[in-house]
């Protein structure tokens, strides 16, 4: 009889299959390389940071940074499990949600006034 192991894979001598070690160190990767990102973003923008998480589908989880300095960034995680260590693993504080008090502290620069849509004052019009 097959057995399931907690990684979800199964096979019939009750062992791990060959992907799951494989799957564990592409996420530990994932892992490292967002921290390493959120690390030095928060360090070039005041030395802290804060950020919130957003489920975005299929894409994964949108990690969105604000720097002490109103900078803010985001960076794209595969699943939010990922997303929480790298964030956890950083130290960065983490909202619920991005709220009046975390936008109020966003500064936007030219390229985020030119990036906007048309339709935006400020912007190019439509016509």
């Amino acid at each position: 009889m097959a057995e399931t192991q907690d990684n979800g894979t199964t096979n019939t001598t009750g062992t791990a299959e060959p992907e799951a070690p494989a799957a564990a160190k592409r996420a530990a990767r994932h892992v490292a390389r967002l921290t390493k990102q959120i690390t030095a973003f928060a360090e070039r923008h005041g030395g802290s940071a804060e950020g919130q998480l957003s489920y975005v589908g299929q894409r994964g989880v949108r990690i969105v940074l604000v720097g002490q300095d109103g900078t803010w960034g985001d960076l794209m995680a595969p699943n939010h499990g990922i997303a929480e260590q790298a964030v956890r693993r950083a130290g960065i504080t983490v909202r619920e949600h991005f709220d009046g008090e975390m936008a109020a502290r966003v500064r936007t620069g030219p390229y985020e006034w030119s990036r906007m849509a048309g339709i935006q004052v400020g912007g190019p019009s439509n016509t």
